[in-house]
């Protein structure tokens, strides 16, 4: 599975799996517990794959960050997100060093990192699915996959 179906739900702890999408929401399964809940429209929900960490050149996709987080750590786990603010900024400057420190706070870098580390513990990040996804949200538009699928 890559993070193109994977959410984070405001006010829900941990990340969710798209399972179903329904007329009135969706359903999502929790990465922590397992558990299967019903998200409303009116939800903030928010896909991984859609977002990016500033850097001041313009902005990398998550994808990205997780990329070279997992290169850096060989595919393993990161540091905890509950180390000091100076220690993850510090970690975070050494896997991505052009990041806009004056506009990711070191709130972004824990959930990034917490998000790393609940998605390598479920085996759910490679180095190559993650250069993979960040190829296809950046380069192969999604009418460039159609012709493929006619054959």
């Amino acid at each position: 599975m890559s993070i193109e179906k994977i959410l984070a739900i405001s006010g829900k702890p941990g990340l969710y799996a798209l399972k179903v999408q329904t007329r009135t929401g969706f359903v999502a399964e929790s990465l922590i517990d397992g558990k299967k809940i019903t998200v409303g429209l009116r939800s903030n929900v928010s896909l991984l794959s859609e977002i990016s960490v500033y850097t001041y050149d313009g902005e990398k996709r998550l994808s990205e960050v997780f990329s070279a987080i997992a290169e850096k750590e060989d595919e393993g786990p990161a540091i905890s997100h509950k180390e000091d603010n100076e220690t993850l900024t510090e970690y975070f400057r050494e896997v991505m060093p052009e990041f806009d420190e004056d506009r990711v706070y070191a709130s972004d870098i824990k959930k990034i990192l917490n998000w790393y580390n609940m998605l390598q513990a479920k085996e759910l990040i490679s180095k190559e699915s993650l250069k993979a996804d960040g190829a296809n949200e950046n380069n192969a538009p999604a009418d460039d996959e159609a012709p493929k699928t006619e054959e």
